[in-house]
């Protein structure tokens, strides 16, 4: 049976196709600048890679290019082969819980909610109209990132502030990257071979979260209302006191969209090195005595570490954490950094095994108090299996 899993953008779709019998990746790709000149498509499959620039003025137009060229290439015999198709939904507020099929009610609730990501909903929208239309009898199921974190309890997702703005206007913590944690949690499940667990799952890359789950749910994650909140990333700041904002308002002249702005997209290591946000670049610049460089990756270091810690104590301690994402799973100096200031939990990092990038192994010594592994996400199986899984049921 395969199944397609769709991440769309405004101005993008990128795609993979499984055959779920064995969750084999049998053809993944990217079309790119959708709407825009300069438009193409990008086609990997048994070992082989098909580029082309074609016109493409909207998702429908590239969601027919899509289904002609799996046909074309051989990669499917017929369009009846694939039994579904995943979206990934960046927000799904607390209007949705879990993964679910996706019908004209589930359209419209999306469309009353999309404010909540402007950004991320509308494009994720369109990628499921455009499936929709041009396959019209074939199950399409939406996927949360937000569905994850909803087994927070009101004292951790509830904000110190008027009730009324929750009550209102639906302010309150929702997180991210709740479909990479959901698979680091169910692959640690596995590798432990039981059901109860603490779990400090460390999605960090570009963008980044820290997420405290005890026997596979969620109980706390360090993004908030947006995901802006939490740790330092890559161009956004993560937590900072919000009285900042209105005073460089004051100094820069700008409005309160254009600081966000700024927070968003000129801030985290990008901001503090004033070079980079990626954090190749910045160890690069750390190995030449960069001194802007070695006090950005000392900050981000920190601020992961405070979350892990403070997730520690909610736990009552921690059975496993797990590294997962860019960062997390290619970068062997941060994790070794990470651990080392993790060192009075009792965690202790095997220097041979830690120096591994994008494979579940475990790098924690035999005597370390808490297992730490790198396990890289597949946040495109998760979208996937909820497919299958919704449409035999």
């Amino acid at each position: 049976m395969k199944i397609i899993s769709i991440n769309a953008g405004s101005s993008s779709l990128k795609f993979s196709l499984f055959e779920m019998n064995n969750e084999e990746v049998i053809a993944s790709g990217l079309f790119e600048r959708i709407g825009i000149d300069g438009s193409k498509y990008t086609i990997k499959f048994n070992g082989e890679k098909v580029s082309q620039e074609v016109d493409l003025p909207s998702h429908v137009d590239a969601v027919n290019i899509l289904l002609d060229k799996l046909t074309d290439l051989g990669i499917i015999s017929s369009l009846d082969e694939i039994h579904g198709v995943g979206h990934r939904i960046v927000q799904g507020k607390d209007v949705f819980k879990e993964s679910v099929i996706v019908t004209d009610d589930v359209m419209e609730k999306l469309d009353a909610i999309k404010g909540f990501a402007p950004l991320h909903n509308p494009a994720n929208m369109l990628g499921i109209e455009a499936f929709r239309k041009v396959l019209p009898n074939t199950p399409m199921v939406a996927v949360f990132d937000t569905a994850f974190h909803q087994t927070m309890d009101e004292a951790t997702y509830l904000y110190p502030v008027p009730y009324s703005w929750y009550k209102d206007y639906g302010v309150r913590k929702y997180g991210a990257h709740g479909t990479s944690h959901r698979y680091i949690a169910e692959s640690v499940k596995q590798i432990l071979g039981k059901e109860e667990y603490r779990l400090i799952s460390c999605h960090i890359g570009n963008g980044g979260s820290i997420t405290a789950i005890k026997d596979g749910k969620c109980v706390d994650t360090s993004m908030g209302f947006t995901p802006l909140a939490g740790i330092m990333m890559g161009t956004r700041s993560g937590d900072i006191d919000p009285s900042i904002i209105p005073y460089v308002m004051e100094q820069e002249g700008k409005n309160a969209s254009e600081i966000i702005d700024d927070l968003n997209k000129q801030s985290g290591l990008l901001g503090m090195s004033e070079y980079s946000s990626d954090m190749r670049d910045i160890l690069e610049r750390c190995d030449e005595h960069d001194e802007k460089a070695i006090v950005a990756r000392d900050k981000y270091v920190r601020r992961v570490v405070d979350y892990i810690a403070q997730y520690y104590v909610l736990l009552g301690g921690a059975d496993v954490i797990a590294f997962t994402a860019g960062v997390g799973e290619n970068s062997i100096p941060v994790r070794r950094q990470i651990c080392e200031e993790l060192a009075c939990l009792g965690i202790k990092l095997d220097l041979d095994k830690n120096n591994v990038r994008g494979e579940v192994v475990k790098i924690s010594t035999d005597d370390s108090a808490v297992i730490v592994y790198v396990i890289p996400t597949d946040e495109e199986l998760m979208i996937a299996r909820d497919t299958l899984h919704l449409i035999n049921r």
